[in-house]
C-alpha cells in the first residue's frame, strides 16, 4: 500500500508490523489529553483514579484528535459476536491506532461481491495518564451490527473507512467470514477457557480452537490482564495498550469464530465507569437478552442450536474478591432465575450451559467461592443446569456430578451423566494461556493416561467475611496442570448429548465424558 508523506514513509511501512506502525503513528501526532467517554454506548464511564495516595492522573484542556489519510490507517483486531438471536444477527468489531472518518463494515456472500454497506460506530476510550507510571492513551474501538441475516449462511465481510476499501484490491486479503447459526438445531462444537492474556501459550491454545472449527468461543473472564492485580481498585498495576496486544493476537481466531467474553476480577478496571467496566463496553459488542448491557455487558444469554448459553459476572457475588460485591443488588440473580425457567420451558432447547470466572468447585489456589455457591447453585439446581464452566484458577480441574453440595454420581474420565439424576459437573477451564497455578502440595494430577484418584482433598472456600474456611472435599475428578481448553460437541437429533473433552495447548485430550438428560 502507498502511504502518503504524512503517514508512515512507505520505505519504514515495508518494514514494520502492525504493533510497530500502530506504535508510530500514536507518538508522531499529538494525542487528546482530555477525559472523554467510551462511546456512544458507553457514555461517561470514565473516572478520575488521582488522590493523596496514588500517583496524579495527567489531564489537560481539550483538544481535536489529530486525523491523519485513512489509507495510512489499518484496521486490527477485528472481532465476531452473537447476537441475541444468533440465526440472524451478529456483531461485527475492531480497532483502529487513530480516529478516522465514517467506518463501515462491507458484507456480502462471495468475497469478491461484498455490494451491502453498513455503518459502523465509533467508541473512543481515553485512558488518562499517570505520572511516572503511563502515558495517556486513546483507543478506537469500532462496532457493526448485522440485523436480519439468513440462518444458516456463510457471510464474507470486510472492514473499512474512507481512505481503506476493504473492497479495493489492496485490501482484497482482510476480507474475512462468519456462519450464522442454523434454522433448526443440527450439531456442532464450541470451546471454552478463561484467564487467556497474551503470550505464546495462549495464541498456541488459539491454534487449537481453530483446528476444532466452533461455531463461537466462550471466554470465561480474566481476558487480557492490562490489570495485573485484578482486585478491582485504582491502585491496581494497569496498563491499556496490552488490549491492542490481545486483540491482535486474537484476531486469527475472532474474525471468524465468535468470542464471547464475561467478566473476571482482571476485568473490572476501575479508572472506568460503571463499576470498572467502562472499558469492557467500549472494546465489545455482546446480545442484548434482558438484562442491561449498559452497566454489565458479562451478563447476557443466546441459543444455539439445541443448547441455551447463560453468561454470569461473578464479580457481583464474589466473597473472594469484593471491590463489585453486591453492585447489581440482586438483579442478576433474579434475572438468572427468569432466564434459566425461560430457557428450560424452551422445546427447541435440550441443553443449558452457564460460564462464569469465579469457581464455585475448585482446589487450585483461589479454591472455591462461597458466594457464587450461595447466590447461583441453588438455581442451577433448581433449573437443572447441565454444564458450567469457569476460569479463575489457571489448571484444568473437573468435578463429578454434584448434587447438593456432595457427590451425586461419579464421573470417572470416559463416564457418562444425567443431570436430572446425578447434579451438575463444574468445569474450571482456567488453561488458557496466563501463568499456571498448582494443586494442594500432596494431591496429583490425575488425568487421561495418568490417572491418580484421591478419595479426598484437603481445600477451602471463601467466606463473606473474606476469609478461608478448610473444607475436605471428594468431588475433584480430574485435575491438569497445563495449558488447555475445553471441547464441547452437542449432538442433536433423537439421543441429543453433550460431549465434552479437554484438550491440551498441543491438542492432546487430557479428559472426556458425556452429558444426557432422562436416560
Amino acid at each position: 500500500m502507498d502511504l502518503p508523506d504524512f503517514g508512515i514513509p512507505p520505505h519504514l511501512a515495508r518494514r514494520m508490523s502492525m504493533a510497530e506502525q500502530y506504535e508510530y503513528l500514536r507518538t508522531t501526532f499529538s494525542r487528546r489529553r482530555t477525559l472523554v467517554t467510551a462511546g456512544a454506548v458507553a457514555g461517561g464511564l470514565l473516572t478520575g483514579c488521582s488522590s493523596s495516595s496514588t500517583p496524579t492522573t495527567t489531564k489537560a484542556s481539550p483538544s481535536p484528535p489529530a486525523r491523519v489519510h485513512g489509507s495510512a490507517v489499518a484496521p486490527f483486531g477485528r472481532h465476531l459476536a452473537l447476537g441475541a438471536d444468533p440465526k440472524t444477527q451478529m456483531r461485527i468489531s475492531w480497532q483502529l491506532p487513530l480516529a478516522v472518518k465514517k467506518p463501515y463494515v462491507r458484507i456480502g456472500l462471495a468475497p469478491d461481491d461484498l455490494s451491502r454497506r453498513i455503518e459502523a460506530e465509533v467508541r473512543a476510550l481515553h485512558t488518562p495518564g499517570v505520572t511516572g507510571v503511563r502515558l495517556a492513551l486513546d483507543q478506537y474501538y469500532v462496532h457493526a451490527a448485522l440485523d436480519g441475516l439468513r440462518p444458516g449462511t456463510t457471510y464474507y465481510y470486510g472492514v473499512g473507512h474512507d481512505g481503506f476499501d476493504p473492497a479495493a484490491p489492496a485490501h482484497r486479503s482482510t476480507v474475512s467470514s462468519f456462519r450464522t447459526a442454523p434454522a433448526s438445531p443440527e450439531s456442532f462444537v464450541f470451546t471454552a477457557f478463561g484467564d487467556q492474556g497474551v503470550g505464546k501459550a495462549a495464541a498456541a491454545n488459539d491454534h487449537v480452537i481453530l483446528r476444532q472449527q466452533p461455531a463461537f468461543h466462550l471466554h470465561a473472564g480474566d481476558i487480557c490482564y492490562a490489570d495485573s492485580n485484578g482486585k478491582g481498585i485504582e491502585s491496581d498495576g494497569y496498563d491499556p495498550g496490552f488490549w491492542d496486544l490481545f486483540l491482535k493476537q486474537n484476531e486469527q481466531v475472532a474474525r471468524t469464530v465468535p468470542w464471547m467474553v464475561t467478566t473476571g476480577n482482571h476485568d473490572m478496571e476501575a479508572w472506568y465507569s460503571p463499576e470498572g467496566y467502562g472499558g469492557q463496553l467500549a472494546r465489545w459488542s455482546l446480545p442484548d437478552s434482558g438484562f442491561d448491557p449498559r452497566t454489565a455487558p458479562g451478563v447476557y444469554s443466546f441459543t444455539y442450536g439445541n443448547v441455551g448459553v447463560v453468561a454470569l459476572d461473578a464479580n457481583d457475588v464474589s466473597y473472594e474478591i469484593p471491590a463489585n460485591l453486591g453492585y447489581s443488588d440482586g438483579r442478576q440473580t433474579a434475572w438468572l432465575d427468569q432466564r434459566l425457567g425461560e430457557l428450560r420451558a424452551a422445546a427447541d432447547v435440550d441443553f443449558v450451559v452457564v460460564y462464569f470466572h469465579h469457581c464455585a468447585y475448585s482446589t487450585s489456589a483461589h479454591a472455591s467461592d462461597g458466594g457464587v455457591r450461595a447466590a447461583w447453585l441453588p438455581l442451577f439446581a433448581k433449573h437443572q443446569v447441565d454444564l458450567v464452566i469457569n476460569g479463575h484458577n489457571h489448571v484444568y480441574e473437573r468435578t463429578d456430578a454434584i448434587r447438593n453440595d456432595e457427590v451425586g454420581r461419579a464421573v470417572p474420565i470416559g463416564g457418562s451423566t444425567d443431570p436430572t439424576r446425578d447434579g451438575i459437573v463444574y468445569v474450571t477451564a482456567g488453561g488458557g494461556g496466563r501463568d499456571l497455578y498448582g494443586f494442594p502440595a500432596d494431591v496429583r494430577e490425575s488425568y487421561e493416561g495418568r490417572v491418580h484418584d484421591h478419595e479426598s482433598v484437603e481445600s477451602f472456600r471463601w467466606t463473606k467475611s473474606q476469609q478461608s474456611e478448610k473444607e475436605t472435599v471428594e468431588w475433584s475428578r480430574v485435575r491438569y496442570r497445563g495449558f488447555s481448553l475445553l471441547k464441547v460437541e452437542a449432538e442433536a437429533g433423537a439421543r441429543p448429548r453433550l460431549a465434552v473433552s479437554a484438550l491440551t495447548s498441543e491438542g492432546r485430550r487430557i479428559d472426556h465424558f458425556e452429558v444426557r438428560r432422562g436416560t
